[in-house]
């Protein structure tokens, strides 16, 4: 365990997360603290009137745990690196990210939004993110049990009507995590994805009752599993809701040819070459590519 001057405390864990006023972000930063760990709180305050990052931190100071606020809007300038300073010198490490701030976007269908629609949604789902691990991973590397759990959606997996911008944004996002998790193994950063459904302000119409099958408290053992040191994981994606959850895994079926580069033959065959009982996942792109050249050569 650290000790950092500011607490005469020690922790067992410095955690940050990003968009944690509410909802998930709340239930991930409530659930570390009450552990043990130090969790800088992230989340954009306009400064108008109480800003509910001070309030939880209160809350949770009352309740005996240790946090800190971070006012910060992910994708403003200069503040990837701000929040990892911070966390820093509070708590004198850091162990873990838990990347979950995000936005909806607007919800048109392709070619009714603008450039600038994506842009945004871009900036704040996805290389905000991006920005996050760069600035953070030579202190991750200090830890005996870094991890880096990004938040992400089943929107970038199947897509998803009038959520285009949201949806690949969230593709980036899982696609960089799996390829980042590949990159840093060596290093023993683990770096996983959760798809959660969850009630929240984003998810929740207006002036509709949340459900209760979809409590963001049930979500928060999946994120601590995904971002503490009994994970093994790296690499992998995972949905929860309620207090369930699933592995998602890529699929590819198995290959079919040759074809005599003639397009009927596969028109023909379509609906076979993607069966479920002849369907395979793959750890990485490179083991995909290799499989399939295998079978070209054989």
């Amino acid at each position: 365990m650290a000790t950092h001057p500011t607490y005469t405390r020690q922790i067992n864990r410095s955690v940050l997360v990003t968009g944690a006023s509410k909802g998930l972000g709340r239930s991930f930063a409530s659930a570390w603290a009450a552990r043990g760990a130090g969790v800088l709180i992230n989340n954009r305050f306009n400064g108008v009137g109480p800003s509910p990052v001070d309030e939880l931190v209160a809350d949770l100071a009352a309740a005996g745990s240790i946090a800190e606020a971070d006012h910060h809007a992910v994708e403003a300038p200069g503040a990837a690196t701000a929040m990892v300073d911070a966390a820093i010198a509070q708590f004198g490490r850091l162990d873990a990210l838990i990347l979950n701030a995000a936005i909806e976007g607007p919800a048109e269908k392709v070619g009714a939004s603008g450039d600038g629609d994506l842009d945004r949604v871009m900036a704040i789902n996805f290389f905000a993110n991006t920005a996050i691990v760069r600035a953070a991973l030579p202190h991750l590397m200090q830890s005996d049990s870094p991890r880096i759990l990004i938040v992400s959606s089943t929107a970038g997996v199947y897509g998803v009507r009038g959520r285009a911008a949201y949806a690949a944004s969230k593709g980036a996002l899982n696609a960089f995590a799996l390829s980042l998790a590949q990159e840093q193994q060596r290093n023993g950063i683990l770096v996983n994805i959760l798809m959660p459904y969850a009630a929240t302000t984003m998810t929740t119409r207006t002036n509709a009752a949340p459900d209760a099958k979809l409590n963001p408290d049930d979500i928060a053992a999946a994120a601590l599993w995904l971002s503490g040191r009994e994970c093994t994981e790296t690499g992998s994606m995972w949905v929860a809701a309620g207090q369930y959850i699933k592995r998602v895994v890529p699929v590819e079926s198995a290959i079919a040819g040759p074809h005599g580069n003639a397009p009927h033959w596969i028109a023909e065959r379509a609906i076979d070459i993607g069966r479920e009982d002849r369907e395979r996942g793959y750890a990485s792109a490179e083991h995909a590519f290799a499989a399939f050249y295998a079978e070209l050569s054989g």
